[in-house]
């Protein structure tokens, strides 16, 4: 088989899932549709024409979008989830081991995957010790390198930590390459760069509807830029890449976003409490988290992941992952699931 080079050295995504009783590895949202929602989206997928295109549906969740953030509808470009926005954004600023891609790390690891996939070459930058990106350092790395496109997450994944909106202004000004934020946890944070992107045609931003509205399952994402960065990245998409009843459904759910706000702020509320908890645990150490889930560095994580899943609660442990040696992440679930896996950590920790 004359497979496309180097492709047996590409690294891969492990996304693999078992059928946890509890489930909080993936960052998911524990909590389905609020009924309202749920009774609004079967009735709008029951009136989607099966044998079109969804061009209608495509268009009227960009347009709902635009008029949200008051840009024009040209600067929203959809896709499967903001993965798919951010694996394309690196084909389209890849193509050769000179087109130079600097994202932060540890951070989502599809970055190295997708700039690999790109055929670009993949620059890593360390966050420090507490998982901070050093504003100077970052800009100074990317004047030195010249990339195609600069990535920070925000707030970060797996650590929680963030940036300001001034720091990620100060990058935006700062370089000459393409800027993207990856935004998929904004909504547990509550400050945006989105606003930015009118003052600086450089900067993407990408965000996701797989976290705070809970629709992993149907995959949507969205960007926002300017127009002539949208133009050229619709050129790496395929003709209807998107399906009628994801996009019929997103749409429903961001006419009635704010039926997700108690639900948001009630993850916010848990990862709060969940934080203070872990922190009177002897040997845990609990970082800053602004997302929902908290990553905790232990030096038995291995064993006590091991713990966890033989009691069928799923988290996700990194291993020996560099910079993520014997740290868990904890998505929030609901209230009564978090006191049963703390409860657990607990009885290991004694």
């Amino acid at each position: 088989m004359k497979y496309r080079k180097d492709l047996d050295k590409m690294p891969s995504y492990d996304g693999v899932e078992r059928d946890y009783r509890i489930k909080v590895n993936a960052n998911e949202c524990n909590l389905n549709l609020p009924p309202l929602v749920e009774e609004r989206v079967l009735s709008r997928l029951s009136r989607v024409a099966f044998n079109r295109y969804p061009n209608y549906e495509y268009d009227s969740l960009r347009e709902q979008i635009a008029r949200n953030f008051s840009v024009d509808v040209e600067q929203i470009l959809l896709g499967g989830g903001s993965s798919e926005i951010i694996e394309k954004l690196f084909y389209a600023f890849g193509g050769s081991s000179s087109s130079k891609i600097v994202y932060p790390q540890p951070s989502f690891s599809m970055y190295k995957i997708y700039a690999k996939a790109a055929e670009a070459q993949p620059i890593a930058f360390d966050l420090d010790d507490k998982y901070d990106l050093d504003v100077d350092n970052y800009i100074a790395v990317i004047k030195k390198e010249e990339p195609a496109l600069a990535v920070v997450c925000n707030p970060n994944n797996p650590t929680g930590n963030v940036l300001t909106v001034d720091q990620i202004e100060e990058i935006a000004k700062s370089v000459d390459c393409a800027f993207l934020v990856d935004e998929a946890y904004v909504e547990f944070y509550g400050k945006s760069a989105v606003n930015l992107v009118k003052k600086y045609p450089n900067l993407i931003v990408a965000r996701t509807f797989s976290k705070a509205y809970g629709l992993a399952g149907a995959r949507v994402g969205y960007m926002i830029a300017n127009k002539e960065v949208t133009k050229m990245i619709e050129k790496t998409y395929m003709p209807y890449h998107m399906n009628s009843f994801s996009l019929a459904t997103a749409d429903i759910v961001y006419q009635m976003r704010d039926e997700f706000v108690p639900r948001i702020q009630m993850m916010i509320a848990e990862r709060k409490r969940m934080s203070e908890q872990l922190k009177n645990l002897k040997g845990v150490k609990v970082y800053p988290s602004n997302t929902n889930f908290v990553l905790i560095h232990y030096d038995k994580a291995v064993e006590l992941n091991e713990y966890l899943e033989s009691l069928n609660i799923g988290v996700r442990s990194f291993g020996s992952a560099p910079r993520l040696e014997n740290c868990l992440r904890i998505s929030m679930g609901t209230r009564e699931e978090n006191d049963e896996w703390f409860e657990a950590i607990k009885k290991f920790n004694k």
